[in-house]
This record gives C-alpha cells, structure tokens and sequence, in this order.
C-alpha cells in the first residue's frame, strides 16, 4: 500500500505545463486571428468606397404588380425600424435598430438585423365572397396614410373599404387593428382566415445551431399555457391561440389576436442552405361579426431578453428555452443570476464565465471531496475485492455478488455514494447547454479568438468537411476535449476491469467519451466549451489537492479497520437489495431441485 508522502511534483509540474502549452496556443492564435482582422478590415473599407457609387435597384415584388404602383410607408423608433407595402398592406420590413446580424463574408457581426426583408413574410385574411371566389387581402393594393407614429393602409373591394391601422409604440410593439366597411355586401363568412408565410432569416454565425432553435410558438387557455412546436407540423385546432410566434436563437415574431386564433395548424421546412433558415405556413380563424372584420391584433418584434419578456406578462418569457422545471429555475434564478453580478464587475464575458465556473466548483466541493474519498477507500480495500473475485471465481454470480457487497458492508463503503457527484452534475450541464446558446447578453461578446461566445469559434479552418465535424476545428472544443481525457485518466485508475467475458471495458469507453464530446462540442456555443475546459482544470486541481493534501490514505486504512469493529446496522437500500439477492438466489435453487427431478 502506497502511503501519502505529500505532493507528487512531477504531476503538478506535468499539469502546470500543459495549462501553459494550452494558454499558449490560444494567444498564438489569438495574435493571428488579430492581424487577419486588420487585413479584412484595410480589404472591407476598399470595398466600401468601391460600392459607395453602386445603385441599388429595387427588386420586383409581385409579376402581376408593376413596382412603380407599390408605394410602402414608414415608421421607426429607437427600437424598430418598420416599413409597409401597399401590396397587401402588410409589414414588408422590420430592422431591430440596436443590433447587428452576422456576415458569413467579414465574418463579423456588421450587418443590419432584419427579421423582415426581401419578401420573406407574407400575410393576410382570406374569405369567400358570394360567387364563391377566394379572396385574400396579401393580393390587393392599399393606399398608405402616414399620421405621427400611426400608418393607415386602405384598400377598396367590390365596394367594400378594408383598412389596416398601423400604430408603432415602445418595446418593440406594433398594434395592428383591421375594420372593414360594406365588406357584409359581397361575403358571407362569419369566419377569415389568417394565413401567414414566413421565412426565418439566417442572423447568427452558427447556422446548425440556430435553425435547431427555430420553431413556433404559442400561447393559449388565456395566456396561462404556453407551447412550441420544432417538428414538421403544428395542430392545435381545438385550442383558441391568444398569440402566435416564430421563434429563433435570439429574437421572435410574434402576433397577438385579442379575440383569438381558431383551428390553427402549421408546418415548416428545414433550409439546407442560403440567407434562409426554415419556412413556416401558418393558419388560423379570427372570428367576423355580421360578416364584417373588425379585430384587434398587435405584432410584436422582440429580442429573447427575459426581463423584457417578462415584462409584458403575456407567458412570453416561456418562448426562451430554458430548459423545463428545475432547469429552468435554475437558469433564470442562479445563472443569469450570477452572471448579472459578476459583470456589474466590468469583466469582459469570458472572465465572467471563468469567475462563475470558480463559484460553482466552490458550491460542489464538498461533493467531489466525498467522491474521491470514496475512490480513496475503495483503492484501499481492492485486494479483499480480488480475493472474493479469485474464490468466487467459478461459483454463483449471485454468491460472488453478496460477498462483495459484505466486503463493501463490513468496511462502511456506500457504493451508491460514488453516484452523487454524476446526478448533480447531470442538471447542471443541461441547465448549462441551454443557458449559453440563449442567453442574449452574450450574444456577440468576443473573448480571445471566438467573436460570439453564443457560437463556435473557427480558428481552425479544414479544406475539406468531416462528418458531425464541418469544415472547422474549434480550439476551445479541442482544449476542453483534451483536460476531460486527463481528467478521465485520473479519476478511472481505481474503476475494477469486468470479471467476464463479454462484459464491456468500462475503462475504454471511458477514454472514447471525451473524444466523441468533441463532436458535439465543435459546433456548440464557445462559452459552454470555455466553461467545460475551467470547470475540468480546476477538477484536476482539486483532485491533486484532495490526494495529496487532504486525504491520507494511512488514515483512510485504520478508519476501515475500525468500522470493521463496529456492528453494523443495514440500511434500507442494502437491506432490501440484500433481501432481493437471496430471494433470487431461493428461486434458482428451486428452479435446480425442480430440473433435477424431471
């Protein structure tokens, strides 16, 4: 038995040069990545002066519709930037003024953010009129009347006069009112249908993972239940739908019906590639009343920050996915939390990040010191397990097992102590794999090399695309993917080898783990990568300080000897595990007696 002689300096010395080989890597290609960007941006400002005398050309809307006869109106405010079309009187554009969406070509976060561009959301109600013709108010031409923040989009019908009210107002709120007039002339409907194409504009730098986060969403029961729906198809056609929304990574279209939406149902379609993510169809009933549609509706275009969500107590915080119950509380009440703290510190993100994974070990200490007591105690009585494995080497499974388990029984080992530390950790990491791509305050924040901590870095470029790879090498996931295989060497010295064949090497599976983390981890978001990598560094550390400093496995020794000595009472789970194993062993004795006598 080896005894505990102080710190092992080799493997300090071994661990503090392969964090330095680790930091330097990083600064190298942190003072690469610089002089590039200097090179871009000398590039992008000839560029600029180049397409300075370029005339833009406007692009034509509808075949049918000679541009010249569309006429659009505006409004804007410090928050949004709204135009409207007179084909249809629909919204035609929408900027959110103070935020910049991702270019794929300057790599940078530059360009305008528009959820509405280019024709990728069309609307509009569609009825019947007594002849049986369908009409849709997307296909007719509206005459727009601007007053202060109020636009006006009329339009004239057999007769019948259909007006759209447009008023833009604060937080990211357009409330939007139809009222027809003489409309009770040509239809007979009591019902139209509201009929909404869009298709989600591609804003963040990593395609996968925010057309992953693009889906509907929805609330109903008066607000008071929400849902989403990321599949093929959305039905909810006995539901009345108090809002409808396209969620993305970080910002939501939303539209509100005072009265309600009926028999709704939807689809989407993945996007492979190009400036579109997915397209949604939506439809939905708004009630008429004496075949006359005059409903209230409000849109709303809104960046996924949760106080601002919250704040409009509509279950719109809902649309941020937080995870479900206590991993959602735990994101919205300890992360986001905590996050909030530290940065009032004036850390740039990445050190925010660095400071959290500190306290959150710190909160977890107690746990790791017990399971690596555990593993201390366990390397101490492995020759007795060896000896019950050698006698019971040819015998019942069963007997082999309770003799063990009397090992584990008389030395006070509780197995099932060693299972902690992974449950907590379980909801932590998923807690953590939701906080960091949606959570909008790190949205764009750079730290080193990667640009948007919500996104991957991608220092390292492939010619070539490999499989779950892409065409990239994260840094972050490569550092992180490397301390998790040293720290998997570390903690699996004492993890016994199966004691049959065709019983899998947990051992190997062991090492294999930490290289398949790399493919999920390469296109994740870097923060969750920089915060695995901390978080193992310093799990490295503890488990030195814990071997070397704290525990003594001398002391450990005589502590097992000791509760050797002492009687010992069962506890619930052992007692009734030990009472399953000879109930089971009672069964396949009579199940032998009964075989002998045929």
């Amino acid at each position: 038995m080896q005894q505990n002689n102080g710190i092992d300096k080799k493997q300090m010395i071994s661990f503090a040069v392969l964090c330095l080989i680790l930091f330097g890597v990083m600064f190298y290609f942190q003072n690469k990545q610089m002089k590039e960007e200097e090179l871009k941006a000398q590039q992008q400002k000839t560029e600029q002066v180049k397409n300075a005398v370029k005339q833009t050309q406007a692009s034509n809307i509808n075949p049918d519709v000679t541009p010249n006869a569309i006429q659009t109106a505006n409004l804007s405010n410090k928050e949004l930037n709204v135009e409207f079309s007179s084909l249809g009187g629909q919204v035609s554009k929408v900027q959110l003024s103070e935020y910049k969406a991702y270019n794929h070509k300057t790599d940078e976060a530059d360009l305008p953010l528009y959820l509405i561009n280019k024709n990728n959301s069309n609307y509009g109600f569609q009825f019947k009129d007594k002849t049986g013709k369908v009409i849709n108010t997307k296909n007719l031409v509206f005459s727009p009347t601007v007053n202060g923040n109020a636009v006006t989009m009329t339009a004239n019908y057999n007769g019948a006069v259909i007006q759209f009210i447009y008023t833009l107002l604060p937080k990211y709120t357009l409330d939007f009112k139809v009222r027809t007039q003489g409309l009770a002339s040509i239809t007979s409907d009591n019902k139209a249908d509201f009929i909404w194409d869009y298709n989600v504009r591609n804003l963040e730098k990593g395609r996968a993972q925010e057309q992953s986060h693009s889906e509907f969403s929805y609330a109903f029961n008066n607000y008071k239940d929400y849902d989403y729906d990321g599949r093929t198809t959305m039905e909810e056609e006995k539901e009345t739908l108090n809002w409808i929304g396209v969620k993305q990574q970080f910002f939501s279209s939303v539209i509100e019906a005072k009265n309600g939406f009926t028999q709704s149902k939807g689809n989407q379609d993945n996007v492979e590639e190009g400036e579109y993510l997915k397209k949604f169809n939506y439809e939905g009933f708004v009630q008429m009343t004496g075949s006359e549609l005059n409903q209230d509706f409000t849109w709303y275009f809104m960046p996924l920050d949760l106080p601002l969500l919250k704040s409009y107590d509509k279950n719109f915080d809902e649309i941020l996915p937080l995870g479900w119950s206590f991993i959602g509380a735990m994101n919205r009440y300890f992360f986001m939390w905590l996050y909030g703290i530290i940065a009032a510190w004036g850390l740039s993100a990445g050190w925010v990040i660095f400071v959290m994974t500190i306290i959150v070990k710190l909160i977890l200490s107690p746990i790791m010191y017990k399971q690596h007591k555990l593993s201390a105690m366990m390397k101490v009585i492995r020759p007795e397990i060896d000896e019950v494995n050698a006698k019971f080497k040819d015998a019942d499974p069963m007997k082999k097992q309770q003799a063990t388990m009397e090992v584990y029984r008389k030395a006070g080992v509780n197995q099932m102590a060693g299972c902690l530390p992974a449950l907590v950790q379980i909801p932590i990491f998923y807690a953590l794999f939701r906080f960091f791509p949606n959570f909008i305050d790190l949205r764009g924040q750079g730290f080193w090399f990667a640009k948007d901590l919500t996104a991957y870095d991608d220092l390292i470029k492939l010619p070539f695309k490999v499989p779950f790879l892409g065409d990239h090498l994260s840094v972050f996931a490569i550092a992180c993917t490397i301390v998790i295989l040293i720290y998997t060497v570390m903690t699996s010295g004492n993890m016994q080898q199966p004691q049959q064949e065709g019983m899998p090497n947990m051992k190997v599976l062991m090492y294999i783990f930490p290289i398949t983390f790399l493919f999920f981890l390469n296109t994740s978001a870097s923060g969750l990568s920089w915060y695995y990598f901390v978080s193992n560094a310093i799990n490295i550390l503890i488990i030195l300080v814990i071997k070397y400093v704290i525990l003594d496995e001398k002391k450990i020794h005589a502590q097992i000897q000791a509760n050797k000595e002492k009687p010992k009472t069962e506890g619930k789970f052992q007692k009734r595990m030990r009472e399953m194993m000879e109930q089971a062993q009672q069964q396949q004795q009579s199940q032998e007696q009964r075989n002998k006598k045929k």
